[in-house]
């Protein structure tokens, strides 16, 4: 079993729902997941921390009793109090820490341990496990040296990939066909997900190509009209261009949904207006439809099949 704790905007928060719910098959309860699905702490931008629990018990007594049974084999560890339902000062947390760490057989080091131990409550039971924390890869991805105004955020990026992969990611074929300048590209390529990007403007293209060569992702963009590529793939990600999305006649929409649906059966549709109506004539249901919003902008964010 594992633990997962997250935290998201309230802007956020239905995209938040939707992408954990994808990943871990468990609704959301404020800000702590239990699930028998094992993703990295990394592969979420809402994960915080991750435990792979060892141990659990009815009481901080019986869990104790229980952890001079780990074996350590040398390394240096550190226990890191979680938050769980149980409210506790700073100071009652640093002492359970205490407690927790002065009966396990090793040397505890409190910066730069080699193995981190997590310990919390929940519902009256206690749990104890590796512990992993979410180094905010995405955060650095925000960094590109080209960029779009209009891109989609980098966070909401990685979890729109996710939505799109699924849990057994690694083993689809992911297209991205209005790549832009590739925020969607770099978030699946560090997830290990296997995708390609197309666009039909040069110098997107460019642009998206010079920011996966800063990160050191390889080149998967070619130039070209998404209604023209005939390869299928298991999901397809379109964040529809906003300009093109406000001023095409509708039949023009339905031809970019139409294309969609030839080169996919699974894909998540990005819009900054509701197309429910146009995603139907496209022979596309909607699975699930959330909004996410900053300021007064409003993204629709469609999962469909």
């Amino acid at each position: 079993m594992f633990i997962y704790t997250y935290a998201s905007h309230e802007d956020e928060a239905a995209l938040c729902e939707l992408e954990l719910h994808t990943l871990l098959g468990q609704p959301v309860q404020n800000g702590f997941i239990k699930s028998n699905f094992e993703i990295t702490a990394d592969r979420s931008p809402f994960v915080k921390r991750r435990i792979e629990v060892l141990y659990e018990a009815g009481s901080l007594e019986e869990l104790i009793a229980l952890l001079p049974f780990i074996e350590l084999e040398g390394k240096t560890f550190k226990v890191l109090f979680t938050a769980g339902d149980v409210k506790f000062t700073f100071e009652e947390q640093r002492m359970l820490e205490r407690t927790a760490g002065s009966v396990i057989r090793g040397q505890a080091q409190m910066r730069g341990p080699e193995q981190l131990f997590g310990l919390t409550v929940w519902n009256g039971r206690w749990y104890f496990g590796l512990c992993e924390e979410n180094s905010a890869l995405w955060l650095k991805h925000q960094k590109k040296p080209q960029n779009y105004s209009t891109a989609l955020p980098t966070r909401a990026a990685r979890a729109i990939v996710n939505l799109a992969a699924g849990r057994d990611a690694a083993a689809i074929r992911m297209i991205d066909p209005c790549c832009g300048m590739g925020t969607v590209l770099i978030e699946a390529m560090s997830m290990g997900i296997p995708i390609e990007g197309v666009d039909l403007n040069p110098l997107a293209v460019r642009g998206a190509r010079a920011n996966l060569a800063h990160f050191g992702y390889p080149n998967r963009v070619k130039l070209g009209d998404m209604r023209f590529i005939e390869d299928r793939y298991d999901a397809a990600i379109v964040d529809m261009p906003y300009n093109l999305c406000s001023v095409l006649p509708e039949k023009e929409q339905l031809d970019m949904l139409e294309s969609v649906r030839k080169m996919s059966d699974h894909a998540v549709i990005v819009t900054t207006e509701n197309v429910q109506q146009q995603l139907e004539m496209a022979n596309w249901q909607v699975k699930d439809c959330i909004t996410l919003s900053k300021a007064s902008f409003t993204r629709y964010v469609s999962v469909v099949e």
